[in-house]
């Protein structure tokens, strides 16, 4: 049985070799004569489909070009974060309580980052104002802020209501003064950061006149003897030097950060009748809440004015309440004395990224005596209001308050009020 196994495998085996076919015992080996097949390469994956597709897109796109509607826009976002124009809208009027303001001023640069602003404003009720600035802003290597200005304004319907808290809204005079002036004023950072150091010299002349508008001019209620510095005509040597520690951002806008500030004034009159001193302390805090979309912002500010020997503080150079950055519902210049409190609270809305929405109170008094300053008898009001900003300025505050000698009141600036 065996030996015919045998002969029938070795009988298999020749036939097999004859026909072509060859037995192994695994995988034939792969003969080097033939040519051998590449193996397959993988199927891209979906991320290179569309990193190709981009690529392709890129190659035969050519550049989008805005057009005039969109670059107007682009402009406008630009000014308002910060940017400048050569021809530049300008609303500060030549003294609180003028009414609505309209001006215009020029802006030329002369260096890198220096430049001269030409600027003129005119109110409703007849407030001028003309004025050149030297601006060098990135002074000691970033450093400090120098401003050289010159200029002449006239205010024609200044309110007086008399001296001290208990004057009558019913009281209320005009008068009228006309001031040039020349200053030069010099801001420092020293170490970049916090701390703060400002001075400054003014030549200016204040010439007080019989005022205009509806309400009696005040000559015909006070005379010289009852109202220092009536129909006056000072020349005034202004000094200033402030010591401030300072976080914000920015003065005019800002949603963290705190200035604490002390400023000493001195008015050099020549004809030493008018010369006086007044201090300043001033405190401000701005309290960021659920990562800057809302933002408490708190204000509190001292003055006080010193005769100097044998001299007179004019009326219309006392410290003051009233009008668009303290106490916003009543009229400016509402209240005078020789020494003020003011303290202000806002609760300020992120609207969006270049409009704010806040609702304030605002409170203040006058006084005779630094010590009677105290949270008696205090005036107040409170309101809301929409802030247009950038993230250095504030270019236009509108607020409605309400208070106790007015139903409603409306309030339009061009800068922060604090």
């Amino acid at each position: 049985m065996r030996t015919l196994v045998l002969k029938l495998f070795t009988i298999a085996a020749l036939t097999a070799a004859s026909s072509g076919v060859a037995f192994a015992q695994g995988p034939a080996a792969a003969d080097p004569a033939e040519p051998q097949q590449a193996p397959a390469a993988p199927a891209p994956s979906r991320q290179a489909l569309i990193e190709q597709e981009q690529a392709d897109k890129e190659t035969n796109s050519t550049p989008y070009v805005a057009n005039k509607g969109e670059r107007l826009f682009q402009r406008l976002d630009a000014v308002i974060a910060g940017g400048s124009l050569k021809w530049h809208p300008f609303f500060d009027s030549a003294y609180s309580g003028g009414g609505f303001t309209l001006g215009v001023g020029r802006s030329n640069y002369v260096s890198a980052y220096n430049s001269i602003d030409v600027r003129g404003s005119y109110t409703v009720s007849g407030y001028k104002r003309a004025e050149v600035e030297f601006i060098a802003p990135r002074m000691f290597n970033r450093r400090g802020h120098l401003s050289v200005l010159a200029g002449w304004r006239e205010a024609t319907q200044v309110g007086f209501y008399g001296i001290g808290t208990n004057s009558s809204k019913d009281d209320r005079t005009n008068y009228l003064f006309q001031q040039p002036y020349a200053s030069a004023f010099l801001n420092v950072f020293p170490t970049r950061r916090v701390l703060n150091l400002r001075g400054g010299v003014q030549l200016t002349q204040w010439a007080q006149k019989p005022g205009e508008g509806t309400f009696p001019s005040v000559e015909t209620k006070y005379t010289p003897e009852t109202l220092p510095g009536l129909g006056a005509k000072v020349t005034y040597l202004h000094t200033l030097g402030t010591i401030g520690f300072d976080s914000r951002t920015s003065p005019d806008y800002a949603r963290r950060g705190v200035f604490l500030g002390a400023t000493i004034h001195d008015y050099h009159d020549n004809d030493n009748q008018f010369g006086f001193q007044m201090s300043e302390y001033e405190a401000i805090a701005h309290l960021p809440i659920l990562r800057e979309t809302w933002v408490l912002s708190l204000r509190g500010r001292v003055q006080s004015a010193f005769d100097k020997d044998g001299q007179q503080t004019p009326f219309f150079m006392l410290p003051s309440a009233g009008g668009g950055s303290s106490l916003r519902a009543f009229s400016s210049w509402r209240y005078r004395d020789k020494n003020s409190l003011l303290m202000q609270a806002e609760w300020r809305i992120m609207v969006s990224r270049y409009l704010d929405l806040a609702f304030f109170y605002d409170t203040a008094k006058v006084a005779p005596r630094q010590s009677e300053l105290d949270f008696k008898d205090l005036k107040d009001n409170f309101g809301i209001g929409v802030r247009f900003h950038s993230p250095f300025a504030t270019p236009l505050r509108i607020d409605f308050s309400r208070g106790r000698e007015s139903n409603l009141s409306f309030t339009f600036s061009s800068s922060a009020a604090f």
